[in-house]
């Protein structure tokens, strides 16, 4: 009897001699005995068990801290640079390939940032960095033929070469839809919807009633695409497209004369298709 207690006491805490305590078991007289020696043996391996997924959980902590410090180390100016020349290559304009943060750079990280729908920051963090790698070209919403695009709602402009390729995207800033009252003008603050051509410019600066324009491109009245010191991230001007200063002149070059404008939302959009082949036409006669 005094064998069969000692065969039945309880295991060690690092689990030594269940190995031979489970060979004993072989030698116990009764099954009753087995029974019990059995469930003993089962209890001490669970016993064990929260040591091996606190190792586990341990290991795992450990990877996440170091995918977290990866994901937080500071780019490199190589880095930098090819975040760049992958801006420059989807047409966004980002300047010179130097790896240096500029406003050149900055309003392309806009322009990037509102179109794939990520917090508007003009900076690159490694999680930009990681998705300007990684992303698609814009494409227009109306192929085959050279125009301008204004998607309100992501507040970006797409020019697009002969063939309707996106060749140029800028942050924009349009009608805030509220009613202003300034000097002795009131009226809503709106961008129309819909498609219209370039009908008038103008170089240099220009003073309307509601203030400064520079290198204005009439496309409805006395709206326009123009250059502003300020286009901010959302919705704020009167009525016009407000694009950067730093791409004014350019934009005026690339919009000649009746350059075919279309300005939507998601829940507007118009082609122009019908205008385009027209004009062929007309060049080709």
């Amino acid at each position: 009897m005094g064998t069969m207690l000692r065969t039945l006491s309880p295991p060690s805490p690092r689990g030594s001699g269940i190995r031979t305590r489970l060979l004993r078991t072989l030698s116990l007289p009764s099954p009753r005995w087995r029974g019990i020696f059995i469930v003993t043996i089962m209890l001490s391996l669970l016993f064990l068990t929260p040591s091996s997924s606190s190792a586990i959980t341990k290991t795992n902590k450990r990877k996440a801290h170091s995918i977290d410090r990866a994901r937080s180390r500071p780019l490199t100016r190589a880095e930098m640079k090819a975040a760049e020349d992958r801006l420059a290559e989807m047409g966004y304009g980002p300047g010179p390939v130097d790896g240096v943060i500029d406003d050149l750079t900055r309003n392309a990280l806009i322009a990037f940032q509102k179109w794939e729908g990520r917090r508007v920051s003009g900076s690159m963090g490694r999680a930009d960095f990681e998705v300007i790698m990684m992303a698609a070209a814009p494409r227009a919403k109306d192929a085959g033929y050279r125009h301008v695009e204004v998607d309100l709602d992501r507040q970006v402009l797409l020019l697009t070469d002969d063939n309707g390729a996106v060749m140029r995207i800028l942050p924009v800033s349009s009608g805030s839809n509220r009613q202003y009252h300034e000097k002795t003008m009131s009226g809503l603050a709106y961008t129309p919807r819909g498609r219209f051509r370039i009908e008038a410019k103008i170089s240099g600066w220009r003073k309307s009633p509601l203030g400064l324009l520079y290198y204005p491109n009439y496309f409805s009245g006395g709206l326009a695409i123009h250059g502003n010191p300020s286009v901010p991230q959302t919705p704020q001007s009167h009525g016009c497209i407000r694009i950067p200063m730093s791409a004014a002149v350019e934009m005026t070059e690339l919009l000649p004369l009746g350059t075919i404008v279309l300005i939507y939302d998601k829940r507007s959009f118009v082609s122009a298709k019908d205008w385009a082949k027209a004009d062929l036409q007309t060049k080709t006669r």
